[in-house]
């Protein structure tokens, strides 16, 4: 079964209450002498009926179809205000219903044309003041606040769309966090543990010993990732930037390659400190499966200004279109204002800059 009115949590039942205007119309017959009889009983029970098919339908359409509407009400009163005082509450409807029109022009200028056709109506029909102006002055009065409140509502709901869809895109943006934070999560230490691995089969006909301290260093660096994946669903994506520096050490010789640190730390917001761990991390990923490096060099210093951490290798270099790890570290590096550089002439060096707001530090640390 069809509703009266659409679902509108603003409406509720208040469209139902502005139908007590109908009622000095509907009575006419009851309290007129000249038309009590049956016939007027049926007459204005039929108006009325269809008065209130057309009112609630002026809540269903819209456009040329609300200006119909509109229209057959204007008719009405046109039609029955010449025997009827009350009849006058039609206009009054009629420009309620045109005010609801979506362009602010068009809705003014119908409750105009209704106050001017009523205005002409009350001339013709030569209507003492007071019953000519009730029905002029509410067709402007209502016609205006109806106008008013739909724009309202209409922004309001233009509101409600825009924050809807800000919501679905910070759900984006935080699948796609999420999903640069596993990358590098596990991109390092699956890289590791693969080395591990290999090292270990290598290792372990001739080595046994040796091969078992592996096989043990791969049981360790898997908890490790676990209780990295755990913090990193609890919102602590790592342990610092002196441990990262310590796990790129221990990932690179495994890999065989030799690190030279300079390293200048104080501290910096979490969230640059992640940053620049999570940087780290993949540029160390990136050195032990495509570089063929022998040699590379972290430099990490921090002033009042800024934080820079930059990583070179020997390797083979290149200027290769970035993969999904470093489009997620410049994404990164971009959110918190900084600049994200990557040079493949000789070898290649990351360098990512991160500036520093001195006061708002010292908030943090107060």
């Amino acid at each position: 079964m069809r509703r009266l009115l659409p679902h509108d949590t603003n409406l509720g039942w208040t469209p139902y209450a502005w139908l007590i205007y109908i009622v000095p119309f509907a009575l006419t017959p009851f309290l007129d002498e000249q038309q009590n009889n049956p016939a007027s009983y049926a007459l204005y029970a039929l108006t009325v009926c269809f008065f209130v098919y057309l009112y609630l339908r002026s809540y269903w359409v819209r456009g040329r179809q609300l200006t119909f509407v509109a229209a057959a009400t204007v008719a009405l009163g046109l039609l029955f205000w010449p025997i009827s005082y009350g009849a006058g509450a039609f206009f009054i409807y009629a420009s309620g219903m045109i005010a609801l029109l979506e362009s602010p022009k068009w809705a003014v200028r119908g409750v105009i044309a209704i106050a001017l056709i009523t205005i002409a109506d009350a001339l013709i029909l030569q209507r003492e003041i007071w019953h000519a102006a009730w029905p002029v002055v509410f067709v402007l009065i209502v016609g205006g606040i109806n106008i008013h409140y739909s724009q309202v509502g209409r922004a309001n709901a233009r509101l409600r769309l825009a924050q809807d869809e800000v919501a679905h895109m910070a759900k984006l943006a935080e699948r796609e966090r999420i999903a640069r934070d596993l990358h590098d999560l596990l991109g390092h230490t699956l890289s590791l543990v693969i080395l591990k691995s290999e090292l270990a089969s290598k290792l372990a006909d001739r080595d046994p010993e040796r091969s078992r301290e592996e096989i043990r260093d791969v049981e360790r660096i898997a908890r490790e990732a676990l209780a990295e994946v755990r913090a990193a669903v609890s919102g602590y994506r790592t342990s610092g930037l002196v441990a990262e520096v310590q796990h790129a050490k221990i990932t690179l010789t495994t890999a065989g390659v030799r690190l030279e640190t300079d390293v200048t730390t104080r501290k910096i917001p979490p969230a640059h400190e992640a940053v620049l761990c999570l940087a780290l991390r993949e540029a160390v990923t990136n050195i032990v499966r495509h570089s063929g490096a022998r040699n590379a060099q972290l430099t990490i210093g921090c002033t009042d200004d800024a934080c820079t951490l930059a990583i070179a290798d020997d390797g083979r270099g290149g200027n290769a279109p970035f993969g999904s790890g470093l489009s997620g570290m410049r994404e990164r590096v971009d959110i918190l204002g900084g600049t994200f550089t990557r040079s493949g002439s000789s070898g290649t060096t990351l360098t990512v800059t991160l500036p520093l707001n001195v006061t708002s530090m010292q908030e943090r640390s107060a």
